[in-house]
């Protein structure tokens, strides 16, 4: 609500043009609150409201502005001016937008940046998408372990205005070797002539560059830090990551999971960002596949058409089945999912796994083919071989559904795939052919079809 009031002002006091008590109303703001508001309005404004920002609160302001508008705006300064708030960002956030831009663009502004911001993206860009060394950050604060405390705090005063973090400082040798690291307060709290090394904690828990950006997430999880140093493979330390990436990468990662698992491709652009030709182009490759994957049940359907005819009453239970089989299917798939993806399951639970599945399958399908065959006498007064019917079906659809989404997210891990991919959608085609072959064989051995 606070932001609709303050998107109204800024609107109003930008449309009658009083530039100095708009810039006044701004700089009262809190930075990401303000990215916020200035996410609302078109190219042509977004680019007013950004001149009128000091040029440390426009760095600060750019840096939580969503991705669209950070490039219509770097690409609308002068190369002078663009190549400012590069060097005024953090390198990781630098770099995460220099990924999203055209080649020739990130040339120019690499080109009027300075030597030092240079390096430090040059050196990120080197690493994968999605590993550890393409989300940390260079700016931190590192200590020699023969320095006195004295020294330290001179040189966290000297580089701390321009690191991530002075919370946590981190103890190199000689050969920039991570040794351990110190909390600020110890820095705070100790004399001025005692050594670094006598008062660091040496057993420190660090990541490799090269680990995925999932695994970082689970270690922040596991030790519940705010910071955690970034090695190469010879563990001299070469970035730091901060809690705040690890919350993007969450965020990132539940929701291209939760596009995976609705069969839509994974897109890194806000909804209402999105044009329809996009959003179009992302749904359409699952659609066309599950379309196709579903003419199977219209072959079964067609293939037993003299028991249809026969029994006409066994189409009215094909939704009920079909729907159910689906459902449970989906329940499975989503718990192995998530299991998979915390590190709770592994590939060689898939015994353990089924067969828990399977024992759950029985009793779900049990009680659902319970309450179904009282339904069907005494509500849809259909005959007891019928009901026995449909309701043998139920236990069967159950159990199938029940093990193909736990064994197909289980599979897809074990082969490299996202289990993601292996979610409702396409366990639901797959349950759907099987349940109604069942259906069909079970209604061909108890009813006098010919």
């Amino acid at each position: 609500m606070e932001e609709i009031k303050e998107l109204e002002v800024i609107r109003e006091l930008l449309e009658t043009k009083q530039y100095a008590s708009l810039r006044r109303r701004m700089e009262a703001m809190n930075t990401a609150d303000l990215a916020a508001v200035m996410d609302e309005f078109g190219e042509e404004d977004l680019l007013k409201i950004f001149r009128l920002l000091s040029k440390d609160m426009a760095a600060d302001v750019f840096s939580y502005l969503e991705v669209d508008s950070q490039q219509f705006i770097i690409t609308s300064l002068s190369e002078k001016d663009a190549a400012g708030i590069i060097d005024n960002l953090m390198a990781d956030d630098a770099t995460d937008l220099l990924e999203e831009m055209p080649a020739n663009v990130v040339k120019k502004l690499l080109a009027n940046a300075n030597p030092e911001t240079r390096r430090d993206i040059n050196q990120l860009l080197r690493y994968p998408e999605d590993s550890a060394g393409s989300i940390m950050t260079v700016e931190y604060v590192d200590l020699k372990e023969n320095m006195t405390i004295e020294d330290a705090i001179a040189r966290i005063r000297k580089v701390g205005m321009d690191s991530e973090t002075i919370n946590i400082c981190y103890v190199l040798d000689a050969k920039r070797t991570l040794v351990g690291t110190v909390a600020l307060r110890y820095l705070l709290i100790s004399p001025g002539d005692a050594i670094i090394s006598d008062i660091m904690h040496e057993n420190v828990v660090y990541i490799n560059t090269m680990m995925d950006q999932e695994e970082v997430a689970r270690q922040f999880q596991k030790y519940d830090f705010t910071a955690m140093p970034v090695v190469d493979n010879e563990k001299r330390l070469v970035g730091i990551i901060t809690v705040d990436d690890v919350v993007d990468i969450l965020q990132e990662e539940a929701t291209e999971d939760m596009e995976k698992m609705a069969a839509i491709v994974p897109s890194d652009k806000p909804y209402m960002k999105t044009s329809v030709f996009e959003t179009w182009k992302k749904r359409m490759p699952w659609l066309l596949l599950l379309m196709i994957s579903a003419a199977f049940t219209g072959s079964i359907l067609t293939a037993f058409e003299g028991a249809l005819m026969a029994y006409g009453v066994l189409i009215a239970y094909i939704p009920m089945l079909m729907d159910t089989g689906g459902n449970a299917g989906g329940q499975a798939s989503v718990t192995i999912i998530r299991g998979l993806s915390l590190k709770e399951i592994e590939f060689r639970d898939s015994f353990r796994v089924v067969w828990k599945e399977i024992r759950v399958a029985l009793l779900c399908g049990v009680t659902l083919s319970a309450a179904n065959f009282l339904k069907l006498l005494f509500f849809d007064r259909v005959g007891i071989m019928v009901a026995l019917v449909v309701c043998i079906t139920l236990v069967a659809a159950v159990l199938i559904a029940k093990v193909v989404g736990c064994l197909l997210p289980l599979l897809a891990k074990k082969i490299g795939f996202d289990p993601a991919v292996m979610a409702s959608p396409f366990i639901t085609t797959i349950v759907d052919v099987l349940s109604l072959l069942v259906y069909f064989q079970v209604a061909a051995w108890l009813l006098p079809i010919g």
